[in-house]
């Protein structure tokens, strides 16, 4: 069962965390992109609904375990004529057949994930031959100095962020999944905590 601050302050702290404006940019670059039959990985509060195109897209079927956030999910703006179903579920065990979505979207999900590996498995599972995975995710900084402090905070933002890992090496997970990211883009974003800030964003498609 959630806990008081899992129900009332934690929705509020991540709408604060995950709606800023670089992050939203960030959402806006590729969140687009996405075509044919959708799956959202931890659709959370929406955030994304608003930028898929109904001309490329079907669908968007939406995951996420928490109730608190799914609510805020199915009153969240997106275009007229998106179809849009919001379930509950986790990225570890998807609900859905083998080879059924175009498109798979997964944007600050695998830092609060319990399992990446395997949630980044389900993804591949569950596309097409030749579909892809869309991906914006922060995670472990290569420079030292800020890696260091994301070790350091990462147990108290861990109970804070309702589970988000500063540290997960997004990178060779993705490689490990069988996702190439040769064309990964990887930055700090401007005006966000260096500690929070280094972001990967990118596509990479189903073998």
């Amino acid at each position: 069962m959630a806990s008081w601050y899992e129900r009332t302050i934690l929705p509020k702290f991540l709408a604060c965390a995950c709606s800023g404006p670089q992050m939203m940019r960030q959402r806006s670059r590729l969140v687009p992109r996405a075509s044919g039959r959708v799956l959202e990985l931890g659709v959370g509060m929406g955030l994304n609904l608003a930028f898929y195109d109904p001309a490329r897209v079907t669908s968007v079927s939406g995951v996420d375990p928490a109730p608190e956030l799914r609510a805020m999910a199915e009153a969240a703006p997106r275009p007229e004529g998106l179809e849009v179903e919001i379930l509950p579920g986790v990225a570890e065990d998807l609900p859905f057949e083998a080879s059924s979505f175009d498109s798979v979207v997964c944007t600050f999900t695998l830092c609060s994930v319990h399992a990446p590996e395997r949630a980044l498995a389900e993804a591949m599972r569950v596309l097409k031959p030749g579909g892809r995975l869309f991906y914006c995710e922060h995670g472990l900084a290569p420079e030292p100095k800020v890696a260091r402090w994301q070790r350091r905070i990462e147990p108290v933002w861990k109970r804070l962020a309702g589970g988000c890992r500063l540290t997960r090496p997004i990178l060779p997970l993705l490689e490990g999944a069988g996702f190439p990211t040769g064309d990964a883009e990887c930055a700090f974003l401007p005006k966000v905590p260096r500690f929070a800030g280094w972001n990967i964003l990118g596509e990479a498609a189903k073998g």
